[in-house]
């Protein structure tokens, strides 16, 4: 299955096709802010990233606010603190 292509958040901006690794990094760029050591953040972001990869395929289009708010869900379970900053990182950053 292909990957889906990406709303962005005020629509006015083309789509763009799901990039796992800018998941990833945005997931540990999450984690490593809330000091979590590097080998458990690079950890973490490749579990959430490959779970969201593979809730996307088969998906025509996905929001960027769909997207965060799955990996959100996953990384909640693996890193609250994080889960939390990666959610609301417009608010916090």
């Amino acid at each position: 299955m292909s990957e889906s292509d990406v709303i962005k958040r005020s629509g006015k901006r083309a789509t763009e096709p799901f990039a796992q690794h800018k998941l990833h990094g945005s997931v540990l760029s999450a984690c490593l802010s809330v000091k979590s050591p590097e080998g458990e953040a690079e950890t973490i972001a490749g579990i959430v990233s490959n779970l969201v990869s593979s809730w996307q395929r088969g998906r025509h289009a996905v929001t960027s606010h769909d997207l965060r708010r799955v990996a959100s869900q996953h990384l909640a379970h693996l890193h609250p603190e994080a889960a939390y900053l990666y959610q609301h990182h417009q608010l916090v950053l």
